[in-house]
């Protein structure tokens, strides 16, 4: 802790209640003989081993500050948790997660993004229904269709592609779209069997 840092922490605590002797000596007695397993729980906690020393500083100055309005009951679990917060602070601020720091990437909530095997075969299967059902399109409204979905096109811009009034388009997506739910979601008809 530097002396202004200290300095500012003596005055607040004369503010405050806790005189700055009795401060400097809790500080002296209780905190720092915690430094070795501090700064272990620091380094085994934290990815990048260079700024442990920083963070130890950091942990310190919390300590002091919030212990120049009280002294904690229990020094140790103060310090520790203190150290806790201050790590979960910087990964915050760094906006990503470390492994290191997570021992079950499920409790994150976070989906893979990349298809498992499984979704990989439902989605082709899918990919082929729907093949199928747009080739047993007529021709116009298959064209209609791939020009709105795949391409993106507007009414007015599929009109003027295929040589045809706006309206007719509208009528082709709609008898295409009607006829494509039909193929892929109505019930296969089973023949009747003759009793």
């Amino acid at each position: 802790m530097s002396e202004t840092d200290r300095e500012d922490a003596d005055a607040r605590s004369q503010a405050i209640g806790v005189a700055a002797s009795d401060l400097q000596a809790w500080f002296v007695r209780e905190v720092l003989p915690l430094e070795a397993a501090l700064t272990k729980f620091l380094q085994n906690n934290r990815r990048n081993k260079l700024d442990v020393g920083d963070l130890l500083q950091d942990v310190y100055l919390r300590v002091y500050d919030s212990a120049c309005k009280r002294l904690p009951d229990s020094t140790k679990s103060f310090v520790f948790a203190t150290a806790h917060n201050l790590l979960v602070d910087h990964v915050r601020r760094e906006k990503i997660i470390p492994l290191e720091m997570v021992e079950n990437l499920e409790a994150l909530g976070i989906a893979s993004a990349i298809p498992g095997p499984d979704e990989n075969v439902i989605a082709r299967e899918e990919l082929r229904r729907v093949q199928a059902a747009l080739d047993n399109l007529p021709a116009r409204s298959r064209e209609a269709i791939l020009l709105r979905q795949v391409e993106g096109l507007s009414r007015r811009e599929i009109a003027v592609r295929m040589g045809i009034a706006e309206k007719t388009v509208k009528w082709h997506l709609n008898a295409g779209v009607r006829a494509l739910a039909d193929i892929l979601y109505s019930a296969p008809t089973e023949p009747r069997s003759r009793a």
